[in-house]
């Protein structure tokens, strides 16, 4: 798949349904500078929790992992203000 640049979005992979409207809620947060999602990976475990979740700070930003049923997408966000995103995604995302 080719690579996609929306804004502040960087797409050469699908994106798991729902994550592009979270995606596009944060690209409009002043701290993010890009947004890149990774593989989808297919689990065979249950279905676990639902949702976006912070999983670590990274040297450019944070990595998420976004679980959807079995399936789990990681996205890469490099960020200028490391504080203010984690305060604001805690803040939206819990």
């Amino acid at each position: 798949m080719p690579r996609n640049r929306t804004g502040k979005l960087k797409t050469e992979h699908h994106l798991l349904e729902g994550l592009g409207k979270i995606l596009s809620e944060i690209e409009k947060w002043e701290e993010v500078e890009s947004i890149i999602p990774g593989r989808i990976v297919r689990q065979n475990k249950g279905r676990g929790s639902k949702g976006i979740f912070l999983k670590y700070r990274t040297l450019s930003g944070y990595k998420l992992l976004y679980k959807s049923g079995t399936s789990v997408q990681e996205v890469f966000v490099v960020c200028s203000d490391f504080e203010g995103f984690e305060k604001k995604f805690r803040e939206r995302f819990g």
